[in-house]
């Protein structure tokens, strides 16, 4: 047991099921809602109110991040998510479907950043602990397709009650270890929103990564539909989707090499660019394969680098102290853009289809990267997060 604490086993597991439990609950959420029945607006509101239960709970998390012992934050969490798991599968109805799908998401969506923030703060290596996780994600977008098709919709969710058994496995082993305050530093501010609220630059950046994330957030979430569509099999849309995720292997795996080394600033226009892209394929209606092609670098690639990109800006322009809780301010306000334009997407998806919800996405993903091109943050290099 004792070779077990904080080895190389813990993470794996923890990682691995954890993105494979978060994939299947997100990825085939549109294709799993319309299949039972509910409308494109029902859907919507389904995913924006798991939007909304994450904007609620997020900030809760990261402050609790801040303020306690990590592990057991993660342990609560995690249980949790099993609950709110088999109550959703055991849901039929509209409300309880909303409410069960809410809880299960604000406890995923609101872990997340305390899963990447412990990525590096563990023994190893950023990019040998997080590939686990992108494997994770990857292996979990597959699986739930091949479930949805030759199972039963419902295995999808058994499934992940499996995988989060298995992340609190992992998690038992681990032990990170974030970096102290300088000794020093000035006396520790209490954490809280309200003394970020107050940093200029971060509400700046806050702006334009929820601007993003509201733009990319219903196209992904009716792209596998859209595929499906055309007359595509789900277990097709599902592999695509998982082949997107094995793409940023490479950027996660050689993250050390190069995120300590290039400038906040480029990353985000990378990152941002190929976003742009992957929404103008959509907007435009370009050629399916086209549509496949960028989606393959702009969805998971682009995402997986913004992530990393979040971490190091935080870093940069955050007190060591508050990293959490801003973390979570980010993920909240991304939630907050998200809820506000999915029922608007639905509405169109319903009333005038495809391109048209596509179009208005790819609107607001032109404004943010005008204020992306905007934003003045320093270089941030040479903290060493990644290696």
């Amino acid at each position: 047991m004792v070779r077990y604490e904080n080895s190389y086993l813990s993470y794996f597991l923890m990682y691995l099921f954890w993105y494979l439990a978060w994939a299947l609950s997100a990825q085939l959420i549109s294709v799993y809602l319309l299949g039972k029945g509910f409308s494109a607006a029902q859907t919507s509101l389904v995913v924006s109110g798991a939007a909304l239960a994450s904007m609620a709970a997020q900030p809760l998390i990261g402050a609790a991040g801040d303020a306690y012992d990590v592990k057991r934050v993660n342990y609560v969490l995690f249980g949790l998510t099993i609950l709110g798991a088999v109550t959703f599968v055991l849901s039929d109805a509209f409300v309880p479907v909303l409410l069960a799908y809410g809880l299960l998401m604000a406890l995923l969506n609101g872990a997340n950043p305390v899963m990447e923030r412990v990525a590096t703060a563990s023994p190893f290596e950023y990019g040998r602990i997080r590939i686990w996780g992108t494997i994770g994600y990857a292996a979990g977008t597959y699986l739930a397709g091949f479930l949805y098709d030759a199972v039963a919709p419902e295995a999808i969710y058994v499934a992940l009650v499996v995988a989060m058994l298995l992340t609190i496995v992992g998690l038992y082993g681990t032990e990170p270890e974030f970096k102290e305050a300088p000794a020093d530093a000035a006396p520790a501010e209490k954490v809280s929103a309200k003394t970020l609220l107050t940093n200029r630059p971060f509400l700046f950046y806050l702006t334009f990564m929820a601007l993003r994330a509201g733009a990319v957030a219903s196209p992904n979430t009716y792209f596998p539909a859209f595929l499906t569509s055309t007359g595509m099999d789900t277990s097709v849309a599902s592999a695509i989707l998982s082949v997107a995720v094995v793409c940023e292997l490479p950027l996660v795996l050689f993250s050390g090499l190069f995120m300590d080394r290039v400038p906040n600033k480029a990353l985000l226009a990378v990152a941002f660019t190929a976003v742009l892209a992957q929404l103008a394929s959509y907007g435009l209606m370009l050629p399916q394969p086209v549509q496949v092609a960028l989606t393959l670098v702009g969805k998971h690639p682009a995402g997986m680098l913004l992530i990393m990109t979040n971490l190091k800006v935080v870093n940069t322009i955050v007190d060591q102290r508050q990293q959490l809780t801003a973390l979570a301010l980010v993920t909240t306000a991304q939630n907050l853009v998200t809820l506000a334009l999915n029922p608007v997407s639905g509405m169109v998806l319903d009333g005038f289809g495809y391109q048209a919800m596509f179009l208005i996405n790819l609107a607001v993903m032109g404004v943010a990267y005008v204020l992306m091109l905007l934003f003045r943050v320093k270089d941030g290099n040479g903290s060493g997060l990644f290696a």
